[in-house]
């Protein structure tokens, strides 16, 4: 296309550009109608240098979604689905208890379609977390620490039973949860591996994205292995035991309604120490920015790829969100002045 640029007061032709488009970039050719379209149909990366097994690690950037994280996956398949059953009306209100994605989510899609947005949060969660939030206009309740996501998922329900005309998203019990993954991510993971997938690992937070991608991937591919991220410190899938830790977006302390438990083969416990470690040694060695929670997933990545049973498999990890929410937690205590 040759375009126009204003100079001095006149408008000049633009020449057609002669360079050619680099190999291996595509180009869409679209114009989105608005920012819910641009959710999913996010990367998959071969990691290289941080991958010292004998497997091949598949990193599935969810960060690149335009909230930023995975959840903006299950904030769209909510919505929409109470926009179908005429549970949410034009100019409603969406209340929801987060721990901070499925929030931001929320509530850059409420801001899109015109809805407010109420969210309960524990205190305990990032200042970046509550400053984007409060950024896309939702209104923040912040809910005592030590009550975890159970204090939170109270409190917003009763702020719904409060407000005329509000309805609560239940993301840990909302089968669009599950439901957005069988369509989107279990797709895109299919497709971008040519159903060549052989373990797919997933942190388990409301249990939306293991439960929905691995009942796709079980029914097409019975042999694929679902293995399950939970914190070392809230061992609740392994060892029935729920507990407070560090590793935000990961273990809500009691078992959501939606994880399909019959899809995982096995469950991994990591330790924020590892999840850091392997956090931060992505960014360094990748250059992908990532938070605690994706280290978590990409340490049991890791484990499950230095099994000498998974040499040459491909292994698809979920990287879940940016490390840029994480940059006043534990994730980056030492390079702080």
């Amino acid at each position: 296309m040759i375009g126009t640029i204003a100079a001095g007061g006149r408008s000049q032709r633009l020449p057609r550009s002669s360079h050619s488009i680099p190999e291996g970039h595509e180009v869409t050719g679209k114009i989105y109608n608005d920012i819910t379209e641009v959710v999913g149909r996010t990367p998959l990366v071969k990691l290289g240098r941080i991958n010292d097994t004998g497997a091949n690690i598949l990193a599935k950037l969810e960060f690149f979604g335009p909230g930023s994280s995975v959840k903006d996956r299950l904030g769209l398949g909510i919505i929409r689905a109470a926009e179908q059953s005429g549970e949410l009306q034009p100019g409603g209100t969406i209340v929801e208890g987060t721990s901070g994605n499925t929030g931001i989510a929320l509530a850059m899609l409420g801001a899109s379609r015109g809805y407010r947005v109420i969210l309960a949060m524990p205190e305990t969660m990032s200042i970046e977390r509550r400053q984007l939030l409060k950024a896309f206009g939702a209104e923040l309740v912040l809910t005592p620490g030590p009550e975890g996501m159970r204090g939170a998922v109270a409190r917003a329900k009763e702020i719904v039973a409060e407000t005329p005309g509000a309805i609560l998203a239940r993301q840990f019990e909302n089968e669009a949860n599950v439901q957005i993954h069988r369509e989107t991510t279990a797709e895109e993971i299919w497709a971008d591996t040519d159903g060549e997938v052989d373990i797919f690992v997933a942190g388990v937070g409301t249990g939306g994205t293991i439960s929905g991608v691995g009942q796709v991937l079980k029914e097409r591919k019975p042999d694929v292995k679902i293995v399950a991220v939970e914190p070392k410190d809230s061992p609740l899938l392994t060892e029935g035991k729920a507990g407070p830790h560090k590793i935000q977006g990961l273990g809500a302390n009691f078992v959501p309604d939606v994880l399909d438990r019959d899809v995982i083969d096995e469950v991994l416990d990591a330790t924020l120490e590892d999840s850091i470690r392997v956090s931060r040694a992505l960014t360094s060695t990748e250059g992908i920015f990532s938070g605690i929670s994706s280290g978590a997933n990409l340490w049991a990545a890791l484990e499950i790829g230095r099994r000498p049973e998974n040499a040459g498999k491909n292994i698809v990890v979920i990287i879940c969100d940016t490390g840029e929410r994480y940059l006043s937690t534990v994730l980056f205590d030492d390079l702080r002045d």
